[in-house]
């Protein structure tokens, strides 16, 4: 696949245009522009797959305070990593990039590499991760294709391809390469991004401010808000699902936490035991409680108001459950798979654990009771 003459006319003029443009439009006091090295900017390009910016800076900036090196965060625990990235969701990326942290450690020395094959070979960093990662920090020429830079591109050279497709990736790798400067790069790559992020949005596009007009196809056919379309789904109707946490509190009022799987929903983070019904929960109670020693679980747990939780691909129902229980916890406990956690230590910080959104309103909800007792 090669790209034809007019679509190679257009693309050179890209570069120019944006790096022009970004002097004066572009966003130049992110956190990770500041004290700019290849750690922060591959922290911050993690944090920001899936996610955007206002939300990502607060926990960027935290996340650097805590761990402002490679080798601090090489050396922390994951159950530290996963509570600061608490609330910001995907949590495979954390996995990952503390996964990939170690790796650097013992196989570069605590220096994220510099060549764009073996970044890629780290975990969680794919083809347009490197290449941001290596462009921004070190201004190396590496196009990249995030999904704001697919939607420019799909706009400006009017692609009616459905996302998804194999031909289309190849295609636009093609036109992201073909649009990339040979000089100032880093200029570039940031304002490509900050255009596909704050002009070329997915709704209602700035197209008079945008510097890419006069080129982009989409608006000379009036499109701009029918591209990129979207991958049909088939008129599937969103899924929704129910679950009921048990939340066994004990007498001074911690709660019992269960560490999830790592893949699937939530994968490594602690949460609640999850049931598939009511009774499911309470015979957990009546029977694995009791049976550990903790006297006299309330036979029938009460409950508390329902949470409803959305992600991308489907609906979440909560029913949390409460089985106040008295007397020794003694047997458990097991080390890695379930402890006890007093939400007002969590509260205070006095334990960092990674927790589901949902987890983390019951505990704020559960001290709060005990506040108020």
């Amino acid at each position: 696949m090669t790209l034809r003459e007019r679509e190679r006319r257009r693309a050179a003029l890209i570069g120019p245009a944006l790096i022009e443009w970004h002097a004066r439009g572009g966003r130049h006091d992110l956190p990770w522009q500041r004290d700019r090295s290849r750690y922060r900017v591959w922290v911050s390009e993690i944090m920001l797959q899936q996610t955007q910016v206002a939300t990502v800076g607060p926990y960027f900036e935290r996340f650097m305070a805590r761990f402002p090196t490679l080798s601090d965060l090489a050396a922390a625990e994951i159950d530290e990593v996963l509570h600061l990235w608490t609330g910001l969701g995907y949590y495979a990326r954390a996995r990952h990039l503390h996964r990939a942290a170690r790796e650097v450690m013992a196989q570069y020395g605590g220096e994220l590499p510099r060549d764009f094959e073996s970044l890629c070979a780290l975990p969680g960093i794919g083809r347009s991760t490197a290449g941001a990662i290596l462009s921004l920090a070190d201004g190396q020429r590496h196009p990249i294709l995030d999904g704001n830079v697919r939607r420019v591109l799909m706009r400006v050279f009017g692609i009616e391809a459905e996302n998804g497709s194999r031909d289309l990736e190849r295609r636009l790798w093609l036109l992201a390469d073909a649009c990339t400067p040979q000089t100032d790069v880093r200029t570039y790559t940031q304002a490509i991004m900050d255009l596909g992020a704050t002009v070329c949005v997915r709704r209602r596009p700035a197209c008079l401010i945008c510097p890419l007009q006069p080129e982009c196809s989409a608006h000379a056919t009036g499109r701009q808000r029918e591209l990129p379309r979207a991958k049909r789904r088939g008129g599937a109707v969103r899924r929704r699902r129910e679950l009921w946490m048990l939340a066994a509190v004990d007498r001074d009022g911690a709660v019992l936490l269960e560490r999830r799987p790592a893949r699937g929903l939530w994968g490594g983070l602690w949460s609640l035991p999850e049931f598939e019904s009511a009774a499911a929960a309470t015979g957990y109670a009546r029977d694995r409680l009791r049976g550990a020693e903790l006297a006299r679980p309330q036979w029938r747990p009460r409950p508390l108001g329902v949470i409803e939780h959305a992600f991308t691909h489907f609906d979440l129902t909560i029913h949390p459950l409460v089985a106040d229980c008295e007397g020794a916890r003694a047997g458990i406990e097991e080390p890695g798979r379930l402890r006890w956690c007093h939400p007002q230590h969590w509260r205070e910080g006095r334990e960092r654990l990674g927790l589901p959104a949902p987890v983390r309103m019951l505990l704020e909800a559960l001290a709060a009771e005990t506040d108020a007792s």
